[in-house]
């Protein structure tokens, strides 16, 4: 289970950006600026303590010895190479800001760097245009109570089997999910805290509002 109290490894893109997100890191925590999110994170006061990407989206090559120059012609992302930086700097948590919106390629990529995150035992949050989205594995989440809002999980990878969901609109028990069928669409919070469990496999979750979820409980 890792600690509530993880350090962060906060990854800045050049996508959509909703100021009302969680957009600041904390002492400790690594901040990675991923090609033409070094844009945002100046607009946002912020300094990166990493540059990475090809930067075609950015529009020049920026200097410095904390730059990482990738070509343009590669197998991963940006956002993809900066999970790849953090995690070797140690960090087990990421949390996404700019990094969907705009071409859907590009969303579905940061998706599946989620999903990933979680197949590794590690925790990833992407923050966009009022929803908290996260990946769960063979394991349990819990998000704070909310008086509304939606709430939804869909299976990725394969089959997730013996999904428990409790605290929404339309509760589920033991139920398996496909990732051919989105069952878990257009649920929603009832002020009471959003439990999921899943007992093998991977659940994305999407969740309205920017309330941070608990793993683990």
């Amino acid at each position: 289970m890792m600690k509530a109290t993880e350090k962060t490894c906060w990854i800045y893109g050049g996508g959509e950006f909703d100021p009302a997100c969680p957009h600041t890191p904390a002492t400790g925590d690594l901040v990675i600026a991923a090609d033409s999110g070094l844009a945002l994170i100046s607009r946002l006061g912020l300094k990166a303590d990493l540059v990475v990407g090809d930067f075609d989206s950015l529009g020049r090559t920026p200097a410095g010895e904390n730059v990482v120059t990738l070509p343009v012609e590669k197998d991963v992302t940006d956002a993809a190479a900066a999970v790849a930086l953090g995690r070797k700097r140690g960090y087990r948590r990421f949390s996404f800001v700019g990094c969907s919106g705009g071409r859907p390629d590009h969303t579905f990529a940061a998706y599946q760097l989620l999903s990933d995150l979680a197949s590794r035992g590690e925790i990833g949050l992407l923050f966009e245009n009022g929803f908290t989205v996260t990946a769960v594995r063979d394991g349990t989440l819990v998000f704070p109570a909310r008086e509304s809002g939606t709430f939804a999980v869909f299976a990725v990878g394969g089959d997730a089997r013996g999904v428990t969901i409790s605290g929404v609109y339309y509760p589920l028990s033991g139920a398996t999910l496909t990732p051919t069928f989105p069952l878990g669409v257009s649920n929603s919070f009832v002020g009471k805290p959003a439990r999921v469990t899943v007992g093998n496999g991977t659940l994305l979750v999407f969740a309205e509002g920017y309330s941070l979820p608990a793993f683990g409980e």
